[in-house]
């Protein structure tokens, strides 16, 4: 009788599939930041290619206007008097619509386009004249669109209490005293005596000047390959992030003038309200936090879509505790790490590191009534950064960036 072998069973031991295990997941522990990391430069790309789009939008405009695309224009009341630019309005948009929206037909919005320029019945009994109600007007459905264009991939805000959101701010210079109104007088709706002016040309230093006053591109003496037309700009989330939303504790700088006199004259002003352990969070949480940063890309509001190179990119953002509709520091900022986007003059796209030389971010900006560092016409006292924002107080660009 044959006695048969038995044969020795295939497969893995305990151990061995223990081993296995153990071996694939450090090959994915290994594996995953890269991953990462290449999606996340897949999306910068992306971003990149936004702003270079808008950057072709404000060139075909400024070829078909002679003019670059104003930030805060459009509809008035009549008779202009009594109505607060800041208040919000069905029937007129109060010169609040912002630099995206006059571009739109030049970065194949044209539907959209349309729909604004035209009176609009929104099938609800609401029926809006051309150019729309104010920005903040949620049924106003051409305000709450989601526009992918102006939104960059790596920024994940979406949905309420924002309506259409932007990542794209229109650069207004280095100094913020009195840009929130411009050329008028304070309602916004009557020119304002001639020193207005005045204070306007001393300050409002950025390729963009506020509120219905269009430059062309040969205002900018600095060279349009060295100055920033728009900076990237991150949308709040809700979590008391010191870029995107006002301190809780921003009343502490004084009143309104008080408080936009302490942050002219010492951007740093709000750093003592910022978590000493985590100092891109407020301590004591954000204020008014239904009006994030980046919340309306059809409002020309600075908080919305307006930015400066006072701080450097991903600086907390100081302003009054309620003054997101008046001169805060806007500093650029985004989801990437280490930097940030800018649209040169020029139509170029380059990112800044956070480390760019910046001067002294305590000094005090340039402006009508300023002496010393802060005299009107004085180049900017922010190094590099803050010589990119100005389009022509002939600062000389001789380093890399």
């Amino acid at each position: 009788m044959k006695i048969e072998k038995k044969r020795p069973r295939s497969g893995f031991t305990l151990v061995e599939l223990l081993v296995v295990i153990a071996i694939i997941g450090v090959l994915v522990g290994l594996l995953l930041p890269a991953v990462q990391a290449a999606r996340e430069a897949a999306r910068r790309m992306s971003c990149s290619n936004n702003f270079k789009q808008i950057g072709l939008g404000i060139h075909n405009y400024h070829s078909a206007y002679s003019k670059i695309p104003a930030n805060g224009i459009g509809t008035v009341s009549e008779p202009r008097v009594g109505t607060a630019w800041w208040s919000s309005h069905a029937g007129v948009n109060n010169r609040r619509a912002s630099t995206l929206v006059g571009i739109l037909p030049f970065v194949e919005q044209q539907a959209i386009w349309n729909v604004i320029s035209n009176p609009y019945d929104d099938g609800n009994g609401n029926v809006f004249q051309a150019m729309g109600p104010t920005p903040d007007n949620i049924d106003y459905r051409p305000w709450t669109l989601e526009i992918p264009t102006y939104r960059c991939p790596s920024d994940p805000g979406v949905g309420l209490p924002s309506l259409g959101r932007t990542n794209y701010a229109a650069c207004l210079g280095d100094s913020t005293w009195q840009v929130h109104v411009g050329p008028w007088a304070g309602h916004r709706q009557e020119p304002a005596p001639s020193n207005r002016m005045q204070w306007m040309q001393a300050s409002s230093r950025g390729f963009f000047r506020p509120f219905d006053y269009r430059g062309k591109f040969r205002d900018t003496l600095d060279g349009l390959s060295n100055t920033i037309a728009m900076g990237e700009i991150v949308t709040y989330l809700g979590n008391s992030d010191a870029r995107a939303v006002l301190p809780n504790d921003g009343s502490m700088l004084g009143n309104n003038s008080g408080s936009m006199a302490a942050i002219r004259d010492n951007p740093s002003a709000c750093d003592t309200f910022v978590d000493p352990e985590r100092p891109r969070f407020w301590l004591n949480g954000g204020s008014r936090e239904t009006r994030g940063r980046g919340y309306r890309w059809a409002d020309a509001k600075i908080m919305f879509t307006g930015c400066f190179t006072i701080s450097p990119p991903n600086s907390v953002y100081c302003s009054r505790h309620n003054g997101d509709d008046l001169a805060g520091t806007a500093p650029m900022s985004s989801q990437h790490q280490g930097g940030c986007n800018v649209l040169m003059a020029d139509g170029a796209v380059k990112f800044i590191t956070d480390s760019i030389e910046a001067g002294n971010r305590s000094a005090g900006n340039v402006w009508h009534n300023g002496t010393g560092i802060q005299a009107p016409g004085r180049q900017s006292p922010y190094g590099l950064w803050g010589a990119l924002g100005t389009r022509a107080s002939r600062e000389l660009i001789d380093e890399a960036f």
